[in-house]
Protein backbone atom coordinates (compact mmCIF):
# COMPACT_ATOMS: atom_id res chain seq x y z
CA UNK A 1 0.00 0.00 0.00
CA UNK A 2 1.71 3.39 -1.00
CA UNK A 3 1.70 6.68 -0.19
CA UNK A 4 -1.23 8.36 -2.57
CA UNK A 5 -0.87 12.12 -1.14
CA UNK A 6 -2.62 14.65 -3.41
CA UNK A 7 -2.29 18.97 -1.68
CA UNK A 8 -5.19 18.88 0.55
CA UNK A 9 -5.05 15.03 1.55
CA UNK A 10 -2.26 12.62 3.06
CA UNK A 11 -2.77 9.13 3.05
CA UNK A 12 0.02 6.81 3.54
CA UNK A 13 -0.12 2.58 4.84
CA UNK A 14 0.43 2.46 8.97
CA UNK A 15 0.36 -0.10 11.18
CA UNK A 16 2.40 -2.33 8.55
CA UNK A 17 -0.42 -1.95 6.43
CA UNK A 18 -2.91 -3.12 8.23
CA UNK A 19 -4.65 0.61 8.84
CA UNK A 20 -4.72 3.10 6.09
CA UNK A 21 -4.23 6.84 7.15
CA UNK A 22 -6.20 9.71 5.48
CA UNK A 23 -5.52 13.29 6.91
CA UNK A 24 -7.34 16.27 5.26
CA UNK A 25 -4.48 18.52 4.84
CA UNK A 26 -5.57 22.32 4.33
CA UNK A 27 -5.70 23.76 7.52
CA UNK A 28 -7.10 25.62 8.91
CA UNK A 29 -10.37 25.61 7.46
CA UNK A 30 -9.56 22.36 5.81
CA UNK A 31 -12.57 22.72 3.63
CA UNK A 32 -14.35 19.99 2.16
CA UNK A 33 -14.77 21.44 -1.31
CA UNK A 34 -14.24 19.35 -4.70
CA UNK A 35 -10.81 19.02 -4.99
CA UNK A 36 -11.26 17.26 -1.13
CA UNK A 37 -14.24 15.36 -1.67
CA UNK A 38 -12.36 13.73 -5.05
CA UNK A 39 -9.22 13.16 -3.53
CA UNK A 40 -11.01 11.31 -0.88
CA UNK A 41 -13.46 9.15 -2.65
CA UNK A 42 -10.14 8.43 -4.55
CA UNK A 43 -8.26 7.31 -1.66
CA UNK A 44 -11.24 5.13 -0.81
CA UNK A 45 -11.87 3.81 -4.29
CA UNK A 46 -7.83 2.96 -4.27
CA UNK A 47 -7.66 1.20 -1.31
CA UNK A 48 -10.80 -0.52 -1.78
CA UNK A 49 -9.31 -4.08 -2.11
CA UNK A 50 -7.13 -3.73 0.42
CA UNK A 51 -6.91 -6.54 3.20
CA UNK A 52 -7.06 -3.66 5.78
CA UNK A 53 -7.99 -3.83 9.28
CA UNK A 54 -9.21 -0.21 9.45
CA UNK A 55 -9.37 3.84 8.39
CA UNK A 56 -8.33 6.19 10.47
CA UNK A 57 -9.38 9.64 9.30
CA UNK A 58 -8.44 12.59 11.16
CA UNK A 59 -7.41 16.32 10.08
CA UNK A 60 -3.87 18.78 9.93
CA UNK A 61 -4.44 21.64 12.09
CA UNK A 62 -6.19 23.06 15.06
CA UNK A 63 -9.71 22.21 13.20
CA UNK A 64 -11.07 19.13 11.77
CA UNK A 65 -13.02 20.94 9.11
CA UNK A 66 -15.38 24.03 8.82
CA UNK A 67 -17.51 22.28 6.19
CA UNK A 68 -18.54 22.46 2.21
CA UNK A 69 -17.54 25.71 0.40
CA UNK A 70 -19.83 27.99 -0.01
CA UNK A 71 -19.32 29.10 -2.97
CA UNK A 72 -19.87 25.20 -4.39
CA UNK A 73 -23.27 25.57 -3.05
CA UNK A 74 -24.70 28.20 -5.28
CA UNK A 75 -27.33 27.60 -7.79
CA UNK A 76 -25.26 27.07 -10.90
CA UNK A 77 -22.86 24.57 -8.82
CA UNK A 78 -24.56 22.63 -6.31
CA UNK A 79 -25.57 19.82 -8.55
CA UNK A 80 -22.13 18.82 -9.24
CA UNK A 81 -21.06 19.62 -5.54
CA UNK A 82 -23.99 17.20 -4.36
CA UNK A 83 -23.30 14.98 -6.29
CA UNK A 84 -19.70 14.07 -5.54
CA UNK A 85 -20.49 14.51 -1.68
CA UNK A 86 -22.88 11.86 -1.87
CA UNK A 87 -21.20 9.04 -3.80
CA UNK A 88 -18.37 9.79 -1.21
CA UNK A 89 -20.63 9.31 1.39
CA UNK A 90 -21.84 6.20 0.21
CA UNK A 91 -18.16 5.12 -0.82
CA UNK A 92 -17.63 5.45 2.70
CA UNK A 93 -20.61 3.68 3.83
CA UNK A 94 -19.83 0.73 1.61
CA UNK A 95 -16.06 0.20 2.71
CA UNK A 96 -14.90 -3.18 3.49
CA UNK A 97 -12.92 -2.22 6.76
CA UNK A 98 -14.41 0.57 9.97
CA UNK A 99 -13.65 3.75 9.48
CA UNK A 100 -12.14 5.67 12.38
CA UNK A 101 -12.59 9.29 12.95
CA UNK A 102 -10.08 11.34 15.34
CA UNK A 103 -11.50 14.97 15.33
CA UNK A 104 -10.12 18.38 17.13
CA UNK A 105 -11.65 21.81 17.05
CA UNK A 106 -14.42 22.46 14.83
CA UNK A 107 -16.23 19.55 12.80
CA UNK A 108 -18.97 21.40 10.92
CA UNK A 109 -21.82 20.92 7.80
CA UNK A 110 -20.24 18.72 5.23
CA UNK A 111 -17.11 17.74 7.45
CA UNK A 112 -19.29 16.54 10.20
CA UNK A 113 -21.35 14.80 6.93
CA UNK A 114 -18.49 13.24 6.02
CA UNK A 115 -17.16 12.21 9.78
CA UNK A 116 -20.69 10.88 10.10
CA UNK A 117 -20.37 8.19 7.19
CA UNK A 118 -17.13 6.73 8.78
CA UNK A 119 -17.66 4.82 12.30
CA UNK A 120 -16.62 5.61 15.68
CA UNK A 121 -15.84 9.35 16.49
CA UNK A 122 -13.11 10.26 18.87
CA UNK A 123 -12.89 13.92 19.87
CA UNK A 124 -10.80 16.29 21.52
CA UNK A 125 -12.34 17.80 24.69
CA UNK A 126 -12.47 20.73 23.07
CA UNK A 127 -13.99 19.86 19.82
CA UNK A 128 -17.11 21.38 18.19
CA UNK A 129 -20.05 19.64 16.09
CA UNK A 130 -22.75 21.88 13.82
CA UNK A 131 -24.80 21.67 10.65
CA UNK A 132 -25.08 25.11 10.66
CA UNK A 133 -26.58 25.09 7.05
CA UNK A 134 -30.07 26.29 7.88
CA UNK A 135 -28.33 29.63 9.00
CA UNK A 136 -27.80 29.96 5.53
CA UNK A 137 -30.81 29.47 4.10
CA UNK A 138 -30.66 26.22 3.24
CA UNK A 139 -30.09 22.35 5.09
CA UNK A 140 -28.22 19.58 5.43
CA UNK A 141 -28.82 16.48 2.97
CA UNK A 142 -26.26 14.33 4.34
CA UNK A 143 -26.75 15.00 7.13
CA UNK A 144 -30.85 14.69 7.28
CA UNK A 145 -30.38 11.14 6.25
CA UNK A 146 -27.02 10.39 8.94
CA UNK A 147 -27.83 11.91 12.18
CA UNK A 148 -31.00 9.54 12.50
CA UNK A 149 -28.32 6.87 12.28
CA UNK A 150 -25.71 7.73 14.94
CA UNK A 151 -28.04 9.65 17.84
CA UNK A 152 -31.88 9.94 18.36
CA UNK A 153 -34.53 11.54 16.28
CA UNK A 154 -35.25 14.99 18.61
CA UNK A 155 -31.36 15.27 18.48
CA UNK A 156 -30.94 15.21 15.01
CA UNK A 157 -33.62 17.66 14.17
CA UNK A 158 -32.40 19.50 17.19
CA UNK A 159 -28.95 20.27 15.34
CA UNK A 160 -30.61 20.56 11.37
CA UNK A 161 -33.20 22.90 12.62
CA UNK A 162 -31.08 25.33 14.83
CA UNK A 163 -27.89 24.94 13.08
CA UNK A 164 -26.23 25.24 16.71
CA UNK A 165 -23.09 23.73 17.47
CA UNK A 166 -22.41 21.41 20.58
CA UNK A 167 -19.42 20.57 22.40
CA UNK A 168 -17.53 17.71 22.78
CA UNK A 169 -18.83 16.36 26.23
CA UNK A 170 -23.09 17.37 25.06
CA UNK A 171 -21.77 15.06 21.86
CA UNK A 172 -20.64 11.93 23.86
CA UNK A 173 -24.05 12.46 26.25
CA UNK A 174 -26.08 12.03 22.50
CA UNK A 175 -23.76 9.12 21.17
CA UNK A 176 -22.49 11.05 18.58
CA UNK A 177 -19.21 10.66 19.40
CA UNK A 178 -17.58 7.43 21.03
CA UNK A 179 -14.75 9.19 23.34
CA UNK A 180 -12.84 12.31 24.43
CA UNK A 181 -9.24 12.13 24.57
CA UNK A 182 -6.81 15.42 24.55
CA UNK A 183 -5.01 13.20 21.75
CA UNK A 184 -8.01 11.89 19.77
CA UNK A 185 -5.59 10.46 16.92
CA UNK A 186 -3.80 8.50 19.69
CA UNK A 187 -7.10 7.30 21.23
CA UNK A 188 -8.44 6.20 17.75
CA UNK A 189 -5.12 4.23 16.89
CA UNK A 190 -5.24 2.23 20.68
CA UNK A 191 -8.86 1.67 19.87
CA UNK A 192 -6.93 -0.32 16.86
CA UNK A 193 -4.57 -2.03 18.10
CA UNK A 194 -6.65 -3.81 20.70
CA UNK A 195 -9.69 -4.37 18.72
CA UNK A 196 -9.34 -4.19 15.28
CA UNK A 197 -5.88 -5.09 14.45
CA UNK A 198 -5.92 -8.61 15.34
CA UNK A 199 -8.82 -9.34 13.35
CA UNK A 200 -9.27 -10.59 10.12
CA UNK A 201 -9.88 -8.34 7.37
CA UNK A 202 -11.97 -10.98 5.31
CA UNK A 203 -14.17 -11.13 8.65
CA UNK A 204 -13.98 -7.81 9.06
CA UNK A 205 -15.36 -6.77 5.56
CA UNK A 206 -18.26 -9.07 5.89
CA UNK A 207 -19.00 -7.76 9.60
CA UNK A 208 -19.41 -3.96 8.03
CA UNK A 209 -21.24 -5.62 4.84
CA UNK A 210 -23.51 -7.23 7.09
CA UNK A 211 -24.39 -4.67 10.05
CA UNK A 212 -24.85 -1.67 7.35
CA UNK A 213 -26.15 -3.25 3.95
CA UNK A 214 -29.78 -2.45 5.33
CA UNK A 215 -28.46 1.18 6.06
CA UNK A 216 -26.69 1.46 2.78
CA UNK A 217 -29.88 0.44 0.30
CA UNK A 218 -31.81 3.04 2.76
CA UNK A 219 -28.94 5.58 2.14
CA UNK A 220 -29.23 5.84 -0.94
CA UNK A 221 -32.21 6.25 -1.49
CA UNK A 222 -32.40 8.81 1.14
CA UNK A 223 -30.04 10.71 -0.44
CA UNK A 224 -30.93 10.71 -4.28
CA UNK A 225 -34.74 11.76 -2.36
CA UNK A 226 -33.01 14.65 0.07
CA UNK A 227 -30.96 15.63 -3.45
CA UNK A 228 -33.95 16.25 -5.41
CA UNK A 229 -35.60 18.29 -2.86
CA UNK A 230 -32.36 20.42 -2.47
CA UNK A 231 -32.12 20.87 -6.30
CA UNK A 232 -36.07 21.09 -7.53
CA UNK A 233 -37.63 22.74 -4.43
CA UNK A 234 -35.06 24.41 -2.34
CA UNK A 235 -32.70 26.00 -4.40
CA UNK A 236 -36.03 27.69 -6.76
CA UNK A 237 -36.72 29.65 -3.01
CA UNK A 238 -35.34 33.30 -2.45
CA UNK A 239 -34.25 32.61 0.39
CA UNK A 240 -32.13 30.10 -0.18
CA UNK A 241 -30.57 32.26 -3.04
CA UNK A 242 -30.52 34.97 -0.08
CA UNK A 243 -28.85 33.21 2.26
CA UNK A 244 -25.39 32.30 0.39
CA UNK A 245 -25.57 35.88 -1.26
CA UNK A 246 -25.55 37.48 2.04
CA UNK A 247 -22.50 34.75 3.66
CA UNK A 248 -20.38 35.65 0.73
CA UNK A 249 -21.22 39.53 0.95
CA UNK A 250 -20.63 39.24 4.66
CA UNK A 251 -24.28 40.65 5.29
CA UNK A 252 -27.42 39.97 7.28
CA UNK A 253 -30.02 37.68 4.96
CA UNK A 254 -33.07 39.59 4.31
CA UNK A 255 -35.40 36.56 4.41
CA UNK A 256 -38.71 36.99 2.29
CA UNK A 257 -39.60 33.34 3.50
CA UNK A 258 -40.56 32.40 0.06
Amino acid sequence: MADTSTDCLRVWPDREGALLRLRLNRPKANLCDAAMIAALHAAFDAHRAAPLRGVLLDAEGPHFSFGASVEEHLAERCAAMLASLHALILAMAEFPAPILVAVRGQCLGGGLEIALAGGPIFASPSAQFGQPEIKLGVFAPAASCLLPWRINAAAAEDLLFSGRSIAAQQALAIGLVQALADDPEAAALAYFDEHLAGRSAAALAQAVSAVRAPRVRELRARLAEVERLYLERLMKTHDANEGLAAFLAKRTPLWQHR
